[in-house]
């Protein structure tokens, strides 16, 4: 990941937690909904990995939002 783009991650995972705790999921449960490890969400949510295009269809479809919502950033 570019350092360029770190606060974008940053702002991805941010709307990811909003989600997750809007749907009332802990990370465990989310991670296995998206059939992914734990420790992989808590990465995407601190924004210290990218994320696949699967992955954000997949997150998308268990939050019950469009991929779109995931990358509306709030300043």
């Amino acid at each position: 990941m570019k350092k360029e783009y770190k606060d974008k991650y940053e702002k991805f995972g941010l709307n990811v937690v909003y989600y997750r705790k809007k749907k009332k999921l802990t990370q465990l449960q989310l991670a296995e909904l998206v059939d992914v490890d734990r420790s992989h969400i808590s990465a995407i949510e601190l924004g210290n990995v990218g994320v696949s295009m699967d992955v954000i269809f997949k997150l998308s479809e268990v939050l019950g939002i469009n991929p779109k919502d995931l990358f509306e950033f709030r300043d």
